[in-house]
């Protein structure tokens, strides 16, 4: 990016925060954002859809005194930064005063110094006609593994690149530039009776130069989707259960929402009045982290999805252990949650253009135990392996969980049959300490990973 428009948008910030400030207001914070999107998607070979965008946004927090209001635009003219400055100092003189309200202290501000690895050129460098012959291989491998997959949903190619800045009236100014780049395929196979199934595989990262091959992914989409033709229900039963990478990582992640300050304050978690107690078994640990760099064996370093120099507040991004060998550590918080627990941020704001900070996971994660997925399969006589689940049946305040899914029979430790149309259910409070296999599987795909997991005593309700 050019260093001029960084300088623009630098200037645009400050700018703000000096009008905000002849105009009333006390304390003000602005952010500034700009960012490329690309998208293609391709279906039986031929673009379907193609979109390129850019987008630029300005957003302010202003405080009076202990009332704050926030206001967004994507207009960078001087008029409409006048009315967006006018905008929050009206609302903020009408809202009610909040005593937790008002920006960290000075001496709390800080970032991460160094190259976090977080932007790559050749992301940007890629031709759009690379990109689509990306998506392209992707289909071509999948429809050509086998016969039974004759239809496709698709595969596309996304590529994105981003610039913020963070500015406040109490000295602190941060920025960052992110890439990404991902693509994925989506085939569609027919079993001898006609039942159709669909599944998908990805890949992504920060740099082009890390995508997999499209040719491989394309064929564990094909691989995925063809297991599960001829899928069945089971007869209701308690039975262990075996969780993929891709589900178990929803599962772990509930232990987020559940620790989340803001859920704390207003005892809407099972997690409430938890800190220092035991919640999950003690081969669990849980970290956040927002620091996290990946190292490749080839030395190459790349920046995770959730890593970040400061958080939404400027706050320098850390490493947060929540549940420590199934003891919770620690609540993730941001200054407001954090000051009404009577508690320091842990560096989790999560900020948009406009509102009040929320509260956001950097690189959250289960660490990985020793056992490989097929030796945690090979010990269950008679189980489930979940590879899907649908809808939203996990409930914070009880830990009540129940969620429809479909997988691969396990009997005698081998993979049988693919099963769906069945419900699982359980209480997170006994899933998280009834974890008695932890997988060596853990791969980032996202801001958060977790293992291969294998919990026992679940309800599966099936036929």
């Amino acid at each position: 990016m050019p260093t001029e428009t960084k300088t623009d948008l630098q200037q645009l910030a400050s700018e703000v925060l000096t009008r905000a400030l002849k105009a009333g207001a006390t304390d003000a914070e602005a952010v500034v954002y700009e960012g490329d999107e690309f998208n293609a998607k391709v279906r039986l070979g031929q673009v379907e859809t193609l979109k390129e965008s850019g987008s630029r946004a300005v957003g302010l927090r202003v405080f009076i005194g202990q009332r704050t209001a926030s206001t967004s635009s994507s207009d960078f003219s001087t008029d409409s930064i006048e009315r967006l400055v006018d905008g929050a100092i009206t609302l903020a003189k009408i809202t009610s005063e909040d005593p937790f309200a008002g920006l960290p202290e000075r001496e709390e501000f800080g970032q991460l110094t160094g190259d976090l690895k977080l932007y790559f050129d050749d992301v940007n460098e890629q031709p759009p006609a690379e990109r689509i012959e990306i998506a392209r291989r992707a289909e071509a491998a999948a429809m050509a593994y086998d016969t039974r997959i004759q239809n496709s949903g698709g595969a596309d190619f996304e590529a994105a690149t981003s610039h913020k800045i963070l500015m406040n009236s109490r000295g602190f100014t941060g920025e960052y530039r992110r890439s990404y780049c991902g693509f994925s395929a989506v085939p569609i196979a027919i079993d001898d009776k006609g039942g159709m199934q669909r599944n998908y595989w990805y890949s992504n990262s920060r740099s082009a130069s890390k995508l997999e091959s499209p040719e491989e992914i394309g064929q564990e989409a094909a691989r995925r989707t063809l297991s599960r033709l001829g899928a069945r229900q089971v007869k209701t039963q308690k039975a262990p259960v075996v969780f993929s990478p891709e589900i178990s990582r929803s599962i772990i992640g509930n232990i987020f929402d559940a620790a989340n300050g803001d859920a704390i304050y207003r005892h809407a978690t099972f997690f409430a009045d938890m800190l220092g107690q035991q919640v999950a078994g003690e081969n669990v640990t849980v970290i956040d982290d927002g620091t996290l760099i990946h190292r490749f064996e080839d030395g190459a370093s790349i920046g995770g999805f959730g890593t970040s120099p400061f958080d939404g507040e400027g706050l320098p991004s850390r490493r947060t252990v929540l549940v420590e060998n199934g003891i919770l550590k620690n609540y993730a918080m941001n200054t407001y949650t954090a000051r009404k627990l009577g508690m320091k941020s842990t560096g989790n704001a999560s900020r948009g253009l406009a509102g009040n900070p929320g509260i956001g996971a950097g690189n959250f994660y289960l660490e990985p135990g020793t056992l490989r997925p097929d030796e945690i399969i090979g010990d269950v006589q008679s189980g489930l392996y979940v590879t899907e689940t649908m809808g939203f049946g996990v409930n914070l305040v009880t830990g009540d969980y129940s969620q429809g899914a479909s997988g691969v029979w396990i009997e005698n430790g081998e993979l049988t049959y693919p099963v769906e149309e069945i419900t699982i259910a359980g209480n997170l409070k006994d899933m998280y300490r009834n974890i008695v296999a932890i997988g060596n599987d853990l791969v980032f795909r996202g801001s958060s990973a977790a293992p291969t997991i294998r919990v026992e005593g679940m309800t599966i309700a099936g036929a």
